[in-house]
């Protein structure tokens, strides 16, 4: 019966039989219209409505549009997760309307519309499909969404039996937000929440704090692994894989040699720090046998051949890419591939069979790179040495694992590197010390300590070996015309050398102003300043000029490396950019049918893209955790005094690092007592108006810690300096309406003492 025709009241079974002929179309107004519903007839009709919800046999979505319980709505808004074996888009609503998982949703390869990659919202209308028994949609995009989040997390602190709190755990968010009794989910005082800060429209009503509900709970914050867990949640890693990919890494089969070369003989050793579990690469030497080529070394790199594993549109696939790369805390690697490759047959475990991509390199004996030949092969490792038991040997302290291998294995090496540092020197990379520090933790996850990295020649070996691999990657992948995922490293910018120009002038230090720029000009500088007490700034500042590094598939070179051209190929366990460049050479080389597929070409420049900006989330979720330790070590030191360095400075006050732990902290200008200090952008400093101290960026202070927060990871300090009390207590008023211009002679503070 058409509504128009019925004059009576509908029944459910009568508004479930017009919405499923009106799919898509639909809102109370309709159906009001539809059956002539009028007057008081409409609160009963609202009434209807709400009870059909509530049974699951109604559904609303996008903009309150009515649809079939069980159904996803015609209009919705969805969340691309990967790619499937045909490299069409695999996608999931956003706001699931009903419990349980969601049927398949596809976005065909064609439609190109908002050029859409994983982790991306699109508004989408759906169409239904059958794939075998299986109830799916297909998605025609009808815009790309912003990437907005209404989720905050948060420390749940309870405040009676009916109100409680939530308190951000990112510092710079300075809201705390009132969740009502009926909102809290099961939170307990002290938990860490995620919570859906959404403002809905009564809650604009009130004042006060902002309203959320609580979406989840992370466990309490005095547990050690909710330190990480801030971080990861809060910039949203991965840290489960697909059912897909677990399963095809439990199934994937023991390495055999078939038709790859047999490297087996040679004793190849990984080198790697003492508590690493994935060894991506392992390392070879031997003196040139040939005659023509006398002092010269022939090197081989082997790395893990992953892209044996990983292939293309697979599960395994498809979570690598969405990861990027993997996240590595204090507590816990996030990794990007399951923990049966990444631990298991994809790491090259000593004495275990392997497969792996390997490069030849021969080296004349001035460190030029004469030739390089890629091999797919089946090696196995001879020994697993860390970097400090891989230099003690060299230097005369042999354990017993190293010990057969010193002479036919370690001293080649350190004779090979020897040999390519005199490339180094020639091409002369950016040669910048920067201090590390290492968390040490105990067994339950707390902190024991923080203390600096040692910086060993063992290091330097390893990573100019790689390097040279990385470089030979991106030559063969170029001179075969193959396209190549590049580590580039751009010029820094004019804007910054200005800035650096300017701050050298304050020290005394000139940076040439119309060279062409070549890092060797900033080594220069670092030489002039190594024993100087602005060794230190001076490297930061270079630092901060520096451009980022990022992933492109156009060439622009590698400017802190000082060459031409730069890909990373040597960690393809965690690095997917890793990934593209063995599957590229394998294309190219013809070493086998897993190489680079149609889907990874088309989507290259978009997956450069993507794997800069997963990079990027990792890079600050790595700092935020380490953080986030400090502050929690710091925790137990609250109220003593400490020697740090002026690491930054600001109008609001100034960053510090803390000598012997490398905390940041901060010290607000407001706690500067007894001046009023005007802050010097281009000299990185602040000076007081009335006594004329300046502190300026690298000045060595002294410090109190008056809090350490380990739920943001701030630690808030006060500055102590008897000077600046002394000056002020003896000043002479000055009137307040001092000129703004730059003080016509700005010494350093150390300098006006």
């Amino acid at each position: 019966m058409a509504p128009k025709d019925n004059p009576h009241f509908p029944t459910k079974d009568d508004i479930l039989a017009y919405v499923k002929e009106n799919p898509g179309k639909l809102s109370k107004r309709d159906i009001s219209r539809a059956f002539h519903i009028r007057g008081d007839q409409r609160i009963a009709l609202k009434k209807m409505l709400r009870e059909m919800t509530e049974d699951g046999l109604l559904d609303r979505g996008h903009k309150g549009r009515i649809h079939v319980g069980g159904d996803l709505p015609p209009v919705c808004v969805v969340e691309v997760t990967g790619l499937d074996k045909m490299g069409d888009l695999m996608a999931r609503p956003v706001n699931l309307p009903h419990e349980g998982t969601p049927p398949p949703i596809t976005i065909l390869a064609e439609d190109k519309r908002g050029n859409l990659s994983v982790r991306d919202h699109a508004l989408v209308r759906l169409t239904r499909s059958r794939d075998g028994k299986e109830a799916a949609y297909v998605a025609k995009v009808i815009r790309k969404l912003e990437r907005t989040t209404t989720l905050v997390m948060g420390v749940f602190r309870k405040e009676d039996d009916n109100i409680a709190h939530v308190h951000p755990t990112d510092k710079k968010n300075r809201d705390h937000f009132l969740i009502a009794k009926h909102d809290w989910n099961g939170a307990r005082d002290g938990e860490l929440v995620l919570v859906d800060a959404r403002v809905s429209k009564t809650s604009r009503r009130h004042m006060g704090p902002k309203r959320a509900v609580v979406k989840e709970c992370l466990g309490t914050l005095d547990e050690p692994k909710s330190i990480s867990l801030i971080a990861i949640h809060s910039h949203s890693i991965l840290t489960e894989f697909s059912e897909q990919a677990l399963t095809e890494a439990e199934k994937s089969i023991a390495p055999t040699l078939d038709n790859r070369t047999d490297l087996r003989s040679i004793p190849l050793i990984t080198v790697d720090p003492a508590d690493a579990r994935d060894h991506d690469d392992a390392i070879w030497a031997e003196q040139d046998t040939d005659p023509k080529n006398e002092g010269g070394w022939h090197v081989i790199i082997a790395i893990a051949d992953v892209a044996h594993y990983v292939t293309p549109g697979s599960g395994l696939e498809q979570d690598a890419w969405k990861r990027g790369n993997s996240t590595y805390f204090p507590d816990r690697v996030v990794p990007m591939l399951p923990e049966a490759l990444s631990n298991g047959l994809c790491s090259l475990k000593e004495g275990e069979d392997r497969y792996t991509l390997a490069v030849h390199i021969w080296f004349d004996q001035r460190g030029k790179k004469l030739r390089h030949q890629f091999v797919r092969g089946l090696m196995r490792s001879a020994a697993g040495l860390s970097y400090e038991e891989f230099q003690s040997a060299h230097e005369g302290v042999v354990s017993d694992r190293a010990g057969p291998l010193l002479d036919t294995v370690i001293e080649p090496l350190y004779g090979a590197y020897q040999c390519l540092k005199k490339g180094r020197e020639y091409r002369e990379p950016l040669d910048l010390t920067m201090p590390e520090r290492k968390i040490a933790l105990d067994d339950k996850g707390n902190v024991t300590g923080i203390h600096p990295r040692q910086a060993l020649e063992a290091h330097k070996l390893v990573e100019e070996f790689m390097i040279q691999a990385n470089v030979a990657a991106a030559e063969e992948l170029e001179q075969k015309g193959w396209p190549c995922v590049y580590r580039i490293h751009e010029q820094p910018s004019e804007e910054k050398l200005h800035n650096l120009r300017e701050f050298l002038a304050s020290l005394g230090y000139n940076f040439a102003k119309g060279m062409v720029q070549q890092p060797k000009l900033f080594n220069n500088i670092l030489r002039k300043v190594e024993d100087s007490p602005h060794a230190e700034v001076v490297n930061i500042i270079i630092l901060r000029t520096q451009s980022q590094a990022i992933y492109s598939t156009d060439n622009q070179g590698h400017f802190g490396l000082s060459l031409a051209r730069y890909a990373h190929f040597t960690s393809p366990i965690r690095r997917y950019a890793d990934l593209m460049v063995h599957r590229a050479l394998i294309g190219a080389l013809k070493l086998g049918k897993d190489g680079l597929a149609k889907q990874d070409r088309e989507k290259l420049v978009e997956t450069a893209d993507h794997i800069s900006k997963t990079e990027r989330i990792s890079m600050i979720a790595e700092r935020e955790s380490t953080d986030r330790y400090v502050a929690a070590y710091m925790s137990q030191h609250v109220g003593e005094q400490f020697d740090a360095r002026i690491a930054g400075v600001s109008r609001a006050g100034l960053f510090v690092a803390f000598n012997e732990t490398g905390g940041d902290g901060f010290i607000p200008v407001s706690s500067m007592v007894g001046d009023y200090f005007r802050h010097d952008k281009e000299l990185h400093m602040l000076e007081g108006e009335y006594t004329g101290i300046i502190y300026q960026l690298g000045d060595a202070i002294t410090v109190r810690l008056k809090e350490a927060n380990p739920m943001t990871g701030g630690l808030l300090c006060e500055l102590i300096d008897p000077e600046l009390i002394s000056k002020a207590s003896t000043r002479k008023p000055k009137s307040r309406s001092r000129s703004k211009g730059r003080p016509g002679n700005k010494r350093s503070r150390k300098q006006k003492r």
